[in-house]
């Protein structure tokens, strides 16, 4: 019985941010309505107010879900460089690159940090930052990086993508910005580099 009911929760989370995410995407925060969001998901207000406390809970709940599939997809892209040091270039070069797609930037760079404030304390970015730090630990234990301090590169180095990623968010030619975007990125990134490659 408890476990029916823990399922039936997770899939009435799962609907609920669903549907959030779809509203959030098309309307924005401020013009999503939850009770067209709750009939969206075939739920009450209740339900929501049960699994996020409030309509800015279910928006931290989406952003989180977002930024780890954003994560996630970087990641990929970095793997597939087959080194460390390029790999990283090409997560942070990706990250920056996502804010094209309209639902990252409109829900992740637009109404995230509006909504739930500094995106640097998201629990999604401080997992991405670990991770971060963990690469940025190997590539000076390669001899790669200069021996600095990891965590301190590491949050220069997510900080620099996470605020270009804004900037063209919120640039009204976010195409001509991205490239000037990438391109300083991958130029502060290589100054970390204890020998030019």
């Amino acid at each position: 019985m408890a476990k029916r009911r823990s399922e039936t929760m997770q899939e009435n989370r799962g609907k609920l941010i669903a549907a959030a995410r779809k509203a959030f995407a098309e309307k924005g925060y401020s013009a999503a309505s939850m009770d067209e969001l709750t009939a969206e998901a075939g739920l009450t207000r209740g339900a929501l107010y049960h699994n996020f406390g409030d309509k800015r809970g279910l928006l931290a709940a989406v952003v989180e879900q977002i930024d780890s599939e954003m994560a996630s997809r970087a990641k990929q892209i970095g793997a597939r460089t087959g080194s460390d040091w390029l790999g990283l270039l090409a997560e942070g070069a990706a990250y920056i690159e996502m804010a094209l797609d309209p639902e990252v930037q409109r829900i992740v760079l637009l109404d995230g940090p509006a909504v739930l404030g500094d995106p640097s304390k998201w629990p999604s970015q401080n997992s991405c930052l670990q991770v971060t730090k963990r690469a940025v630990e190997g590539l000076i234990a390669q001899g790669i990086l200069k021996p600095l301090d990891a965590e301190a590169v590491a949050r220069l180095l997510s900080g620099a993508a996470l605020n270009a990623a804004l900037w063209v968010a919120a640039s009204e030619n976010a195409q001509d910005v991205l490239p000037k975007a990438v391109e300083a990125f991958r130029s502060l990134a290589t100054g970390l580099l204890l020998e030019p490659l």
